[in-house]
């Protein structure tokens, strides 16, 4: 607090808790990434909009950097500060402001957890239906911040569906209200939209109103082994075809490896090179039969080896862990991450290209890939040797993924699918965006943040 600038702050913002502590430091300034050294010059945690108003108005007038910061559990950097900045915690405004039973309408403030929006929804009998395996973490400013997704894209699309209306404080200090919950509204530029995977640089989100829907109807979960990649989207395609799906998620037998090792239970004897979590409507006897004529196809076609349908919630919660558990099982080993994005029809030629690419490119490297396959979504994990310097294992990963980035480009996909682009892929952004876009960005930047004080350096320079 010996810096005039903090004493600045402190005094125009009296009450405004300020953390100074380098234990407070280095865990409020980074993320999951654990690339970057955190050195933020301090952390502020606003109580409401106000504050946090004040404190854009003070970090204009004194030339300091503002990282808006949520739950730091993106895998882009965009939660990191490194370079002097002041961290924005928004943990401290957690609160449910109202909720519209009219409207179905849940307004929280940005800095809810999500697993505290989905209680929130289930206490008045609705559902907030973006869920993902950080929900007890992440909250809803960063789930806005990078358009989150998550494991019930196919059936429910991603956070931007369920935005009726957001609070932001734009770069200048003006605080904006944002479609206000409106179904239609034809009046303009919708600006909400714009600050919806913005990653923080046209403004920090103070609040949001979330569009709640019906609670999901019964469901059954199922537990696939297949013996080839081709099965993949092959039984995709069946049992979207067969039965109305709510999640279809896979992961390779290595993943399953980290994960079991890591405290999850086995649930097939037999070992396969992929596997596949899926979730579908259960109303009736008629969906149960489907779904057996659907596996015993599967299973005539060579495309299924083995599986298990639970037979309790405990059972779901079991084969869901072999899935939600593979991020956390493979943290110690600092992996080098990439999220990437293309359509379901691309999906087949690409997995082949790719799988090329990463046998050819890290033959002597461990790498776990799984992901949302049903909404066209990987994430690919490349852990780095122990015998291998950090700078060299990134020197090497981040040339492939230039080469992946070209194929991403050459098949129309996307280098970020989820976690955003932040610091670790603003490098690639020109493989997924054209010139002109990048360029118009930057110019809507500019107009919300004139001075460049929201999120520096992340996106693009």
């Amino acid at each position: 607090m010996t810096d005039p600038r903090l004493a600045d702050l402190a005094a125009r913002v009296p009450g405004l808790r300020l953390l100074t502590e380098l234990a407070d430091l280095i865990h409020y300034g980074r993320d999951w990434t654990r690339r970057w050294g955190p050195a933020p010059l301090a952390v502020a945690l606003p109580s409401d909009a106000g504050e946090v108003q004040a404190i854009v108005r003070w970090a204009n007038e004194r030339q300091v950097a503002l990282v808006p910061s949520g739950g730091r559990t993106g895998l882009s950097g965009g939660a990191v500060a490194a370079r002097g900045e002041l961290v924005l915690s928004l943990e401290r405004m957690n609160r449910v402001r109202g909720f519209d039973a009219t409207d179905r309408l849940l307004e929280v403030e940005a800095g809810i957890t999500l697993h505290a929006v989905h209680e929130a929804a289930r206490e008045r009998g609705l559902l907030y239906p973006v869920d993902f395996g950080a929900r007890g973490s992440c909250t809803i400013g960063g789930n806005v911040a990078t358009n989150a997704g998550g494991i019930r894209v196919i059936r429910h699309g991603t956070t931007r569906e369920w935005i009726a209306g957001l609070t932001a404080v734009a770069g200048n200090g003006e605080l904006l209200e944002l479609n206000r919950g409106l179904v239609k509204n034809s009046s303009g530029y919708d600006l909400r939209q714009l600050m919806i995977g913005s990653e923080g640089t046209l403004g920090v989100v103070v609040a949001a109103q979330l569009k709640l829907t019906d609670p999901a109807p019964p469901a059954q979960t199922m537990l696939l082994a297949l013996p080839h990649m081709d099965a993949l989207m092959r039984v995709f395609a069946l049992f979207r075809a067969r039965l109305k799906l709510q999640a279809f998620e896979f992961f390779t037998d290595i993943a399953l490896k980290h994960v079991l090792a890591h405290g999850a239970q086995r649930a097939l004897d037999a070992s396969q090179p992929y596997y596949v979590v899926t979730e579908y409507d259960v109303l009736d006897e008629r969906d149960e039969q489907a779904a057996l004529l659907a596996f015993e196809e599967g299973a005539r076609e060579g495309w299924i080896s083995d599986g298990v349908i639970a037979q309790s919630e405990a059972q779901a919660t079991m084969l869901w862990r072999l899935r939600e558990g593979i991020t956390e099982s493979l943290a110690p080993r600092k992996p080098y991450k990439n999220d990437i994005a293309l359509r379901i029809s691309a999906m087949p030629a690409f997995l082949h290209e790719m799988q090329a690419l990463l046998a050819r490119e890290y033959p002597q490297m461990e790498v776990v890939w799984f992901g949302h396959i049903g909404d066209g979504n990987l994430h690919i994990n490349v852990l780095p040797p122990e015998d291998m310097a950090q700078a060299a294992f990134l020197a090497h990963c981040e040339r492939v993924t230039r080469l992946l980035a070209d194929a991403l480009q050459r098949h129309g996909g996307s280098i970020s699918a989820e976690h955003g682009i932040g610091l670790v892929k603003r490098d690639y952004l020109g493989s997924t965006r054209s010139a002109a876009e990048i360029a118009l960005m930057r110019g809507i930047r500019k107009v919300f943040d004139p001075n460049g004080i929201l999120n520096p350096g992340k996106l693009f320079e």
